[in-house]
């Protein structure tokens, strides 16, 4: 497989990509195709897909925050089961964060990631591809390390409607072995990250809000 870097709305491989986003994930989780062209153009959101004989067959998104030293993992799909995509990805894009933070004079302090709740997205088929399964997932990453943030977590449609959506976590793999995170640093994260949505739900406001009034919170195994 090859691990290839997309920049442009116009390359072939975004067109299979984007298909791909929309076998997978539900409507409200995928930005429309036109509304890709400024993420793939910015140098700071990374987007590669696996390419297995001229064919998209997985895809990850992801971003390094120079400034907070965190990543976040934006998605990560697997086409199909029993080629070793999800350990390709996973594999490939740890490689390039260590090089953006060594870059940056410092070691990667963790990673944010959505990560589905299997008991409240029953109805998402995920395109029938097992790994993508929420409980198939939360297993995977929970081995891979990732910690539960302890707290009621929402984030505004990607239609950018102002409507919420829910069934998610906000997770956080930390390189260093803590078992808490900063408040402060997840509000900032969360309110840079979704700067690109203006339609924000008032449960989001609120969230962000009492994000404000604490000190730390506790990350949590799944």
């Amino acid at each position: 497989m090859n691990y290839t870097r997309i920049t442009n709305i116009k390359d072939p491989l975004f067109t299979q990509m984007h298909q791909l986003m929309q076998d997978i994930f539900p409507p409200e989780e995928v930005l429309e195709f036109d509304l890709w062209k400024e993420p793939l153009e910015d140098p700071d959101i990374r987007v590669f897909v696996s390419v297995k004989d001229g064919k998209v067959v997985g895809a990850t998104e992801y971003r390094y925050y120079e400034d907070f030293n965190v990543a976040m993992t934006d998605f990560t799909i697997i086409g199909q089961a029993g080629m070793g995509i999800g350990s390709f990805l996973a594999n490939k894009r740890q490689q390039d964060l260590n090089e953006l933070s060594k870059k940056n004079g410092t070691e990667l302090s963790g990673m944010f990631a959505e990560i589905y709740d299997p008991y409240k997205v029953e109805s998402h088929k995920f395109g029938g591809v097992k790994p993508m399964d929420p409980f198939v997932r939360r297993e995977v990453l929970s081995h891979l390390g990732y910690k539960r943030i302890d707290f009621t977590y929402v984030h505004p449609s990607w239609n950018n409607d102002g409507e919420e959506v829910t069934g998610l976590d906000l997770c956080f793999l930390p390189m260093n072995g803590k078992t808490e995170i900063k408040a402060e640093l997840v509000k900032k994260f969360l309110e840079r990250y979704y700067t690109v949505l203006p339609n924000k739900p008032q449960s989001w406001i609120k969230m962000i809000n009492d994000l404000a009034g604490n000190d730390k919170l506790q990350l949590v195994a799944f």
